[in-house]
């Protein structure tokens, strides 16, 4: 598949079947189970890639950028101005349009992973994409503000850690065995497991230096894990977690959270990303406060959606 549209001497547009290509937001890798075509958009000017978006389809002629991820969306380089990037998302839908797609859907990426994020939502709306879903995403922005957090926080709660006997270990991920764990904590909870297991083996098969687990350990014994990903070379994203539910203490969750701060600092990102705080579609509110404490920025995660 391969559609092309000259738009000057200097600017094209184009979107062809996806083969492989390298993106600092690397789960673009990854063609989703149920795609049935994999789509790869990119504005060229001047021959370079200046913008590009990632599009599933489905059996029944749904377009996503990108399903069961994070996020997807528009990545786009700073010096395009407003009036070339809404031509790029006319000649996408009116391309999707012909080969049978019936709605095409955007996630598009909280603004602190790209300052164009507000326009593009605006563009959207203004061809028509209707706004279907909000997420908040808790930040903590700048390598100063993480180390300085990090060093407020970190000797007051390595000294409760020693005195109740927890400690803590960090790195990649070498085994799933936490993953038992934390399927076993959720259900005893009543929370459903939202991770694909083999999804994510792939995943951090293919990209180890990515992931990154950590883990909270009482007396010897494993009471909470968090996976944390670096989904851009300049980010680290609080991906997924889970506590004891019979080792449920405030500190548990506290210190997870430094050993975050701590990673983000030893890992050099410009911003840590806490992730959303959503339960079945309205706010937890009790999480919300809970990060608050470790982030100082809020960014929202956007989802558009337009019938062709």
């Amino acid at each position: 598949m391969h559609f092309k549209k000259d738009m000057d001497g200097q600017v094209s547009f184009a979107l062809d079947t996806f083969e492989q290509s390298s993106h600092d937001y690397f789960l673009q890798s990854f063609v989703p189970g149920d795609a049935v075509n994999y789509l790869y958009g990119k504005l060229i000017k001047k021959e370079i890639t200046k913008a590009e978006i990632f599009i599933s389809i489905d059996a029944h002629g749904q377009a996503e950028s990108l399903p069961k991820s994070p996020f997807g969306g528009f990545w786009i380089d700073e010096a395009i101005h407003s009036d070339v990037i809404s031509d790029f998302i006319n000649f996408l839908t009116e391309n999707l349009r012909s080969i049978g797609v019936k709605n095409f859907k955007v996630t598009q990426a909280p603004s602190v992973y790209g300052n164009k994020s507000d326009l593009i939502g605006y563009l959207l709306f203004s061809q028509g994409f209707v706004l279907t879903k909000v997420l908040n995403h808790q930040i903590l922005a700048g390598k100063k503000s993480i180390k300085n957090t990090f060093n407020q926080l970190y000797s007051k709660y390595n000294k409760k850690a020693k005195e109740q006997k927890y400690n803590v270990t960090t790195g990649n991920i070498q085994s799933f065995n936490f993953l038992e764990d934390i399927a076993k904590w959720k259900n005893t909870r009543g929370h459903d497991v939202s991770i694909e297991e083999n999804k994510l083996i792939q995943q951090v098969s293919n990209f180890p230096e990515r992931y990154f687990v950590i883990t909270i350990l009482h007396e010897g014994e494993a009471v909470a894990h968090a996976i944390a990903v670096k989904l851009t070379s300049d980010s680290l994203y609080y991906f997924y977690s889970a506590i004891n539910p019979k080792n449920q203490l405030r500190l548990t969750g506290e210190l997870l959270m430094v050993y975050l701060l701590k990673l983000a600092m030893e890992k050099k990102v410009s911003f840590l990303d806490l992730g959303s705080s959503d339960l079945e579609g309205k706010p937890n509110h009790k999480l919300i406060y809970f990060k608050n404490k470790f982030a100082d920025t809020w960014s929202n995660k956007s989802t558009w959606s337009k019938e062709l």
